[in-house]
C-alpha cells in the first residue's frame, strides 16, 4: 500500500509535485544569483570603467527597470503561452544576457544587457509563484511556494560565494585578470550554466493544471491533477471547481483590476504595498552593495565578499525557519514578527553607522560600533528572511482571485521591481550623504510595515485557490 501523507496526498504524489516545484523555482535560483552577483562586481566596474557613485548606481539598477519589463509582460505572456514556455523564454534571457554582462566593451554596454537580464529576472519573479501556486495541493501550498524564496536566497549565496572563490583565484583583486578576462567578468558570466538548467528542466516539467483547463485541454489537466495530487483526490472535483471559476471569467486584463480604489482593487492595492514594503526596507542594499558597504567602513576586499557570503548563510537559515513555519502559525503572524525584528535591528544599525569617522579613503567606524553594525545586518536579514522574503511570494501566488491573478501577479511584481530600482539607485548617493540616514529611513519602512500588515492583510492559511476573491 502506497503511504499518504496527513493531506491524503500520496508519498510518491508528493514527492512528484515537490520536484515539479523546484524545477520552477530554478528560475527563483537565477533571480537571486543575477540579482546579487553584481555585487562582488562593483568595485571591479567602477575601476575598469573610471565611473563615480551616480554612474555605478544607474548600472546596478538599471537591470531592475528590466525586471519590472519583465513582470509587466510575463502574465499575459503565461495566459497566453503557457507557464512552462514563458519559464524557458526567460531561460534564454538570462543565458544571453550572461554572456553579454561578461563581454561588455562599455558602461553603457553592461547596462543593456543588465536589462535583458533584468527582463528575465522580472518573469521568473512572475512565473515562478504562480506556477508553483497551481499545482501544489492546498495543504501544501505555502510550503512549496516557499520554494521561489529559498532559491532565491540559495542563488545569492552562490553567487556570492562564486565571486569570492573568483577573486582569490585572481589573487584578491576582482580587476585582476583570468584566463584573458577581469574577475568581474567571469562573476557576471557564470550565471549562464544555471540559466541552461532552467532551460533543460523547464521542457521537462507538467504544464499547469490551470492552464490547460483553459486552453480546453481537459484531459491533459485531469492527468498532471492525478500526477501532484495523487489517486485519493477527487480529480473530478477538482477539475469542477477549476472549470466553475473560469466559466465566471474571461481572459485576464490590465482593465480587470479597475476599481474604486484610486483606480484599482482594494485587493491589488494590497499586493502592490507588500511588494513596496518588501523592497523599501532596504533588504537589496544588502545584497547589492555589501561588499562595496564593508569596504568603505575599513575592511579589505576579500573579507568583505566573504562577509556577503556569510549574510547569505543566514538569509537561508532564516527561510528554511520561514518554509517550516509559514503552514503552521500562517502568513500574517510571520510578517509581523519580521517587521518587528527588522524594525529593531535597522535601527541599531543606523545607530552604530552614526559613528562614523569621515577618512581621506572614506568612512571608518570604530571597532564597537563596526562590530554591532555587522551584527545589526545579519539580524536584520534573518528577520527578513524568515517573514517577508519567503511570505510575500507566497501571498502574491495565492492571495488574488483566479479570474484576475496573473494581471494581479504581474503590476504587484513590477511594483517591486520599481521600488527596489528607486532604493538600489538612490542608496550611493544616501551614503555619500548619511549612510545612518539611509537606514533610519530603512527602519521606519520596516515599522510601517507592521501596522499595513496588522490593519490590511488577510490570511490565507489552507484555502484553495478557488476560495479567494
Amino acid at each position: 500500500m502506497v503511504g499518504t501523507t496527513p493531506s491524503g496526498t500520496s508519498k510518491e504524489n508528493l514527492g512528484h509535485v515537490v520536484f515539479i516545484a523546484a524545477a520552477a523555482a530554478i528560475g527563483g535560483f537565477l533571480f537571486g544569483y543575477d540579482s546579487a552577483v553584481i555585487n562582488g562586481a562593483v568595485t571591479g566596474i567602477q575601476k575598469h570603467f573610471h565611473v563615480g557613485p551616480v554612474q555605478i548606481g544607474f548600472v546596478v539598477a538599471i537591470a531592475l527597470l528590466g525586471s519590472a519589463i519583465g513582470a509587466w509582460i510575463a502574465g499575459r505572456i503565461a495566459d497566453h503561452w503557457g507557464r512552462t514556455r514563458t519559464m524557458q523564454v526567460a531561460a534564454l534571457l538570462f543565458a544571453v544576457s550572461s554572456i553579454g554582462q561578461a563581454l561588455p566593451f562599455a558602461i553603457w554596454d553592461l547596462a543593456l544587457w543588465r536589462v535583458l537580464a533584468g527582463v528575465g529576472i522580472g518573469m521568473a519573479s512572475v512565473i515562478g509563484p504562480a506556477y508553483i501556486a497551481e499545482v501544489a495541493p492546498p495543504a501544501y501550498r505555502g510550503r512549496l511556494g516557499s520554494f521561489q524564496q529559498l532559491a532565491i536566497v540559495l542563488g545569492i549565496a552562490v553567487s556570492q560565494l562564486i565571486n569570492f572563490a573568483i577573486a582569490q583565484l585572481a589573487g584578491g583583486d576582482v580587476n585582476n585578470q583570468l584566463l584573458g578576462l577581469e574577475a568581474w567578468q567571469w562573476m557576471l558570466g557564470a550565471c549562464v550554466v544555471p540559466a541552461l538548467l532552467y532551460l533543460l528542466f523547464s521542457t521537462i516539467i507538467p504544464e499547469s493544471p490551470r492552464f490547460l483547463v483553459a486552453v480546453g485541454r481537459t484531459e491533459m489537466a485531469r492527468r498532471v491533477l492525478k500526477e501532484v495530487e495523487g489517486d485519493q483526490a477527487d480529480l473530478e472535483d477538482r477539475l469542477t471547481d477549476i472549470q466553475n471559476s473560469l466559466r465566471m471569467e474571461h481572459r485576464p486584463r490590465m482593465s480587470d483590476l479597475r476599481g474604486p480604489a484610486l483606480g484599482l482593487l482594494p485587493i491589488v492595492w494590497i499586493g502592490i504595498l507588500l511588494s513596496v514594503f518588501q523592497q523599501f526596507v532596504g533588504i537589496n542594499v544588502i545584497f547589492y552593495y555589501s561588499a562595496s558597504l564593508w569596504q568603505s567602513v575599513g575592511i579589505n576586499q576579500s573579507d568583505s565578499l566573504l562577509i556577503s557570503f556569510s549574510t547569505s548563510i543566514i538569509n537561508i537559515v532564516g527561510t528554511f525557519i520561514a518554509i517550516a513555519l509559514v503552514d503552521r502559525i500562517g502568513r500574517r503572524p510571520l510578517l509581523m514578527i519580521g517587521s518587528a525584528g527588522m524594525t529593531v535591528a535597522l535601527a541599531v544599525a543606523a545607530w552604530a553607522f552614526n559613528a562614523g569617522i569621515p577618512t581621506a579613503e572614506g568612512v571608518r567606524l570604530p571597532s564597537m560600533q563596526g562590530t554591532v553594525a555587522l551584527v545589526a545586518a545579519h539580524v536584520f536579514v534573518l528577520f527578513f528572511a524568515l517573514s517577508w522574503g519567503v511570505v510575500v511570494w507566497v501571498l502574491l501566488g495565492e492571495m488574488f482571485p483566479n479570474r484576475i491573478r496573473a494581471a494581479a501577479l504581474s503590476v504587484a511584481a513590477a511594483a517591486q521591481w520599481v521600488a527596489n530600482w528607486l532604493i538600489t539607485v538612490s542608496f550611493p548617493s544616501l551614503a555619500q550623504w548619511s549612510l545612518s540616514g539611509a537606514y533610519v529611513g530603512y527602519a521606519f519602512f520596516a515599522a510601517l510595515s507592521f501596522a499595513f500588515v496588522w490593519f490590511k492583510v488577510r490570511e490565507t492559511k489552507g484555502r484553495r485557490l478557488e476560495e479567494m476573491g
